[in-house]
């Protein structure tokens, strides 16, 4: 079995050869549902409500971290937001595990924090466009 900690989980801006954004602290993943179609027809005697599949929806990614204004991740996902263009994305985990996510989207939010206790910390949520894959890595 190949259980391991998150230590070492990246979040690449930009596919394979991109800019690894530095300093998450928190990496979510695709959220992915169905869209369901009632199907429940008036001449249906079970007294159960029908369903079929629709359309799969990838649903949103939030990343967080420590703000660093001269990371090329982060400083990827500024541009990939001000450009508003779809983009490749990847969560590579620990080797050990041996998967990654893989994705399209585009950066929908960029976000910064400061409180008295706490280092400046970003937020990102990249909006999901078309199939993410979960696949073994490479």
């Amino acid at each position: 079995m190949a259980v391991a900690a998150a230590k070492g989980t990246k979040f690449v801006v930009g596919g394979a050869s991109g800019n690894t954004v530095g300093h998450c602290s928190s990496i979510g993943s695709p959220q992915v549902s169905t869209d369901e179609i009632e199907t429940t027809a008036l001449d249906n005697e079970s007294g159960w409500k029908e369903f079929i599949a629709s359309f799969k929806d990838g649903g949103e990614v939030s990343v967080e971290g420590f703000l660093d204004g001269e990371d090329a991740g982060q400083l990827a996902m500024i541009e990939a937001l001000n450009s508003g263009e779809i983009t490749d994305f990847a969560i590579n985990f620990p080797d050990k595990i041996k998967v990654k996510w893989t994705f399209k989207g585009f950066v929908k939010a960029f976000n910064t924090s400061a409180e008295t206790t706490d280092a400046v910390k970003f937020s990102a949520t990249i909006r999901v466009s078309g199939k993410p894959t979960l696949d073994k890595a490479a």
